[in-house]
C-alpha cells in the first residue's frame, strides 16, 4: 500500500525554537522514527512544509545589501533540497536496506491566482506586533497574526498540476521512498511558448493535482 506522510514545517522547527540548523535536524531524527516505522511495511512517499524555513532563507537574502533578494519560488526550491537532504539522510539511517531519494517538484499554477492578491501563508519566525509592522513598512512584507504573534505571509495559489509527477510515479514502482514536493511544491506557470518559468509567489497548498501537465497518468493513490 502507498502511503504519504506530511510533516509540517513548525514540527521541524517548531514555533519559538531557535532557527539553528542543529535544532531543525534532531526535530527530523525524530520525526523520521515514525515514518520509518511506517516505511518498513509499505511504499512511503514523504511530503513537509517549509514555512518557518522559507522565511529564514529570505531573511538572509535580505540581509546582503548589495545583492537583490531571491524571489519566493527559489527560495522554496532552496527549502525544497535543505529539508529534504535532512529527511533523506535520516531516512537512510534508519532504513539502511531501502533506497530514499529527494526530488525538487514543481507545480503548475495559475498566474491570475486570486492567492496572489490575498496572501495567507505565514512564513518565517513570530514577531511582536510593533517589530511585524516595522519590518513590513521598511522591508514591503505583508504580515498577519499568528495566534498571540505576528508574522509575514505570502501567497498561496493552488497547485493545479505536479510537473514531475510522473518521476515520481517511477521512483515509487521502483521501492524507493520518496521525499517531494515540499512546502506544496515549488509554484511556476506556463510562459507563451508552453515553457515552465518561475511565478515569482510561494505554493504551499496541498490540495490534490488533476494531473501532470507532461503525462496523462493519474496520481498515485
Amino acid at each position: 500500500m502507498l502511503v504519504v506522510i506530511a510533516l509540517g514545517g513548525n514540527a521541524l522547527i517548531r514555533r519559538g525554537q531557535p532557527l539553528e540548523a542543529e535544532v531543525q535536524r534532531a526535530n527530523v531524527k525524530t520525526a523520521v522514527k515514525a515514518v520509518a516505522a511506517v516505511a518498513r511495511e509499505h511504499e512511503v512517499v514523504v511530503t513537509h512544509g517549509n514555512g518557518p524555513q522559507v522565511g529564514l532563507l529570505a531573511m538572509q537574502t535580505e540581509a546582503l545589501r548589495d545583492v537583490g533578494a531571491y524571489p519566493l519560488d527559489v527560495l522554496d526550491a532552496e527549502s525544497e533540497g535543505m529539508i529534504g537532504y535532512l529527511v533523506e539522510q535520516e531516512l537512510a539511517n534508519e532504513l539502511p536496506d531501502r533506497d530514499v531519494a529527494t526530488l525538487l517538484t514543481q507545480v503548475l499554477v495559475e498566474p491570475d491566482d486570486p492567492a496572489f492578491s490575498a496572501p495567507t501563508k505565514p512564513v518565517g519566525p513570530v514577531y511582536p506586533e510593533a517589530r511585524a509592522r516595522e519590518l513590513a513598512a521598511t522591508r514591503g512584507w505583508t504580515i498577519a497574526p499568528d495566534g498571540d504573534a505576528w508574522r509575514r505571509v505570502v501567497p498561496s495559489p493552488i497547485p493545479h498540476a505536479i510537473v514531475e509527477l510522473r518521476t515520481i510515479e517511477l521512483l515509487v514502482d521502483a521501492g524507493v521512498v520518496v521525499v517531494c514536493a515540499g512546502g506544496g511544491g515549488i509554484p511556476v506557470v506556463l510562459d507563451e511558448r508552453g515553457g515552465f518559468r518561475g511565478s515569482r509567489r510561494s505554493s504551499t497548498r496541498t490540495g490534490r493535482p488533476r494531473s501532470s501537465p507532461t503525462s496523462s497518468a493519474p496520481t498515485p493513490s
